[in-house]
């Protein structure tokens, strides 16, 4: 069996290691595998892949297998949303983990709060736990706290004059507006504030106004996809020497391939995943970042992504709730997941609430700078 089961629709884990006549617990995942947001699904398919084969191998949860029923949505919320509904309706699994993209997300939440099904989201927007939707959980940081953080950065330095040059896709929009709202508050104006489509190539006309605005001392680009890399390289063309911020949407190494040399010096909010070898012996992430990093290289032959470690926090997450429940009943793994204090992954430490179902705190984001091709992690 190869990936093109997954890219046709079902897991090849579900198919291969956990036959339906064994499986007990059934996981759904509706996420981008291929298609142009794969740079998120395909790891945290790789991910959700590689852990199922090794709770299973232990033994399970409370002694029965997982089966994973995993569908490529290639980012497409219609395509989600038909594939929610078939995971509630035909396949009835206990809990879904997925949503790569926050459109992806959005369109199928609804859903499961009708069905009353548990759902993990492995997007970054604000909006899919603001307000709380009694089934709706995340585990990245979101777009808010990363203005947050980015501001803090900007501030400590000095300066308050920012331009913002956003991303119109779900991710970069939605960035935008949080930024635009906690400027204020962070001590930060914004003085100019532009945008780019998807499929641009050529980001220097809205660099080159946002240059041209007098008093502005820093830059940050909201988005993820390649956008972030063109207005990276753009930057760079044009010479334009001020701060510039990237988001947590484009924390990884893969962002620094498409960027090259032009991503030397610029900084973004970021797990530290991506600083193992940095994190003090007594950091409550060290271990799962570690215990993350070797299981994934072990298994696939490469560096895991901040993206997998999303889905890893989340099945990890979901198989706690259901050890603690002692029990598949939906509602039940929900009320768990709520109760979840203390939880340390690689993406923050989680504690949930009836008011909070992202659970993480400023402190889980890591401010790092992009020096000679990698990671450094920024003194604050």
């Amino acid at each position: 069996m190869t990936r093109q089961a997954v890219a046709a629709g079902v897991s090849a884990l579900a198919l291969l290691t956990a036959a339906p006549a064994l499986a007990e617990i059934k996981i759904g995942a509706s996420l981008a595998v291929t298609g142009p947001a794969a740079f998120l699904g395909d790891p945290e398919a790789k991910t959700l892949e590689m852990l199922v084969e090794e709770l299973n191998a232990n033994g399970g949860i409370n002694g029965e297998e997982v089966e994973l029923i995993l569908y490529d949505d290639g980012a497409d919320p219609n395509k989600a949303r038909t594939f929610a509904t078939r995971l509630i309706e035909e396949d009835e699994v206990v809990a879904v983990i997925g949503g790569s993209s926050t459109g992806a997300t959005m369109a199928m939440a609804p859903l499961f709060a009708d069905y009353e099904i548990p759902f993990i989201s492995l997007a970054g927007a604000v909006v899919i736990i603001d307000p709380v939707q009694e089934f709706v959980f995340k585990t990245p940081h979101t777009d808010r706290m990363a203005c947050e953080k980015i501001f803090a950065d900007i501030t400590s330095r000095g300066m308050t004059k920012v331009g913002l040059i956003s991303g119109t896709d779900g991710f970069g929009a939605s960035m935008r507006e949080q930024c635009l709202d906690v400027a204020p508050a962070s001590g930060v104006e914004i003085v100019a504030d532009e945008s780019y489509g998807g499929s641009d190539s050529d980001m220097t006309p809205q660099l080159t106004n946002i240059a041209a605005t007098e008093g502005i001392e820093a830059v940050v680009n909201p988005g993820f996809g390649q956008g972030p890399a063109v207005v990276t390289r753009n930057y760079a063309q044009l010479g334009i020497d001020l701060p510039f911020y990237q988001s947590h949407g484009v924390a990884s190494d893969e962002f620094i391939k498409l960027a090259g040399d032009a991503a030397n010096g610029l900084r973004l909010p970021a797990t530290p995943l991506l600083i193992p070898d940095q994190l003090a012996e007594d950091d409550p992430q060290r271990q799962p970042v570690q215990d993350y990093i070797a299981a994934y290289e072990a298994a696939h032959g490469e560096k895991p992504s901040t993206f997998g470690g999303y889905a890893y926090d989340a099945f990890h997450l979901l198989v706690n709730a259901i050890e603690r429940a002692g029990s598949t009943d939906p509602v039940e793994i929900r009320d768990a997941l709520e109760a979840t204090e203390g939880h340390a992954g690689v993406t923050g430490v989680y504690s949930f609430t009836p008011e909070d179902h992202m659970g993480l705190d400023l402190s889980a984001f890591r401010i790092l700078e992009i020096k000679d091709g990698g990671w450094t992690p920024v003194e604050e």
